[in-house]
C-alpha cells in the first residue's frame, strides 16, 4: 500500500502538460528571437568606406564622411531617428559635385554608438553638432536635417544662427504630436515593459514594417536595406539609446522659429505617413521667407527615393550661398554610378510675402 500522506503535508504540485509545453515554446521563441549586439569591428568593416573617419566629438568616436570640393560651401547632413549617414549617400554624391559635404552618424546611431553624456534629446544633439563643427574646423555650415535630424537642424539654427549659412529641412520633426501619431518603433519603445524587452529581440520585422511606412515606393524595401537598418541598430549601445531617446524627448517650443532669420528651404514628400505634410506649411508660415517644395510621389525619405531630383533643388538653393574660408583640400567627387532616379518633379509652393 502507498504510504499515507499526513494531513499537514501539502500535496505535490503537478504542472499540467500544456503549461510545460507552453513554457518550453516560449523559451524556444525567446532564444530564437534574442539578438545580442553585434561586434563593432564587424559592422565598421561592413558599413564604413574609404571616405569614413572616426572623430572624437565630445567624448564619442563619431563616424563622419567628407566628400566634394575643398573650396565649396560646407554642407552638414543630419539624419533622423534610427537612421544613419547612409541615408544621405545620394545627396552627398550629388551635392559634392559643387559643395564640400559632411555627413555624420549621430550618437546612438550608425557606427558612432553610445554617448558618454548618455543624453539623446534634440537639445543635446544640437550641442553635439556645434562641437562637431568646431572639431572639423568649420566656421559656418549649411545645415540639412531630416525628420528628427530636421528638429536638430532648426533648433541649432534658432539657437546658434551665427554658425548657420542656410537651413534645409527635409520632412522635419519638431512640432507637438499626439502620442498615437508617433512612428511604430517610438510607440513600442514608450510602452512600459515592451520596449525594455523588445530592444533585445531581432529588429528585422519592425524595421521592415517601418520602412513600408517610410517609403511611398514599396520597391525601396529591399533585403539589403532592411539588413543595413537592422544591423546598425545592433551596434553596441544603439538600441539602449533608441529606448532612452523615445522616452525622454519632450516636444519642442516652435516659438524660436518665428524669430529665426536664416535662409531656409523646406522639402517634403506629399505621401509622408510619419510627419504630415501639414507640418511643411507650418514651417513655411513660421520661418520668415522660407521656401517650400513638395514632391508629390515621395514619402518620408525623399532624399533616398529620388536623390537626384531632390538634391537638384538643394543644389540650386545653396548655389549662391556665401563661401567661408577653405580649410583643407579634399578629393574630387567620385563619378556617379548610381541608377537613374525616376523622373520626379516638385510641386513648387510660392514663397511667402
Amino acid at each position: 500500500m502507498p504510504p499515507r500522506r499526513r494531513r499537514d503535508e501539502a500535496p505535490r504540485r503537478r504542472w499540467p502538460l500544456y503549461m510545460l509545453f507552453g513554457a518550453a515554446t516560449f523559451a524556444g521563441v525567446a532564444l530564437w528571437a534574442y539578438a545580442p549586439s553585434l561586434p563593432a569591428e564587424t559592422l565598421i568593416a561592413r558599413y564604413a568606406n574609404d571616405r569614413s573617419r572616426f572623430v572624437n566629438v565630445g567624448g564619442v568616436n563619431a563616424h563622419v564622411r567628407e566628400q566634394g570640393h575643398a573650396d565649396g560651401v560646407p554642407v552638414l547632413l543630419i539624419h533622423g531617428s534610427m537612421g544613419s549617414l547612409h541615408m544621405w549617400e545620394g545627396w552627398a554624391r550629388e551635392l559634392g559635385k559643387e559643395a564640400r559635404v559632411f555627413s555624420v552618424d549621430l550618437p546612438g546611431h550608425g557606427l558612432t554608438g553610445a554617448w558618454p553624456r548618455d543624453e539623446y534629446t534634440v537639445e543635446a544633439y544640437s550641442d553635439f553638432v556645434e562641437v562637431l563643427i568646431d572639431t572639423l574646423h568649420l566656421d559656418k555650415v549649411v545645415v540639412v536635417g531630416h525628420s528628427m535630424g530636421g528638429a536638430v537642424a532648426w533648433n541649432f539654427a534658432a539657437t546658434r544662427p551665427d554658425r548657420v549659412i542656410q537651413l534645409v529641412l527635409v520632412d522635419a520633426a519638431g512640432y507637438p504630436r499626439q502620442a498615437g501619431d508617433a512612428p511604430l518603433p517610438t510607440r513600442l519603445a514608450r510602452t512600459p515593459g515592451v520596449g525594455d524587452i523588445g530592444i533585445y529581440f531581432k529588429p528585422e520585422n519592425i524595421v521592415r514594417r517601418s520602412l513600408r511606412e517610410v517609403y511611398a515606393d514599396p520597391a525601396m524595401v529591399t533585403p539589403d536595406r532592411v539588413r543595413r537598418y537592422a544591423e546598425l541598430q545592433r551596434f553596441p549601445g544603439n538600441r539602449q539609446a533608441t529606448l532612452q531617446r523615445a522616452r525622454t524627448q519632450q516636444p519642442l517650443d516652435p516659438t524660436p522659429l518665428r524669430r529665426m532669420d536664416v535662409p531656409t528651404l523646406i522639402i517634403w514628400g506629399a505621401k509622408d505617413r510619419w510627419v504630415p505634410v501639414a507640418d511643411a506649411f507650418r514651417f513655411q508660415n513660421d520661418i520668415k521667407g522660407a521656401r517650400l517644395e513638395i514632391f508629390e510621389n515621395l514619402g518620408h525619405n525623399p532624399m533616398e527615393e529620388a536623390p537626384r531630383a531632390t538634391a537638384a533643388v538643394v543644389a540650386a538653393f545653396i548655389a549662391n550661398a556665401p563661401l567661408p574660408p577653405a580649410t583643407s583640400a579634399q578629393p574630387e567627387p567620385e563619378p556617379d554610378t548610381s541608377a537613374n532616379d525616376a523622373v520626379v518633379q516638385p510641386a513648387v509652393i510660392p514663397e511667402k510675402d
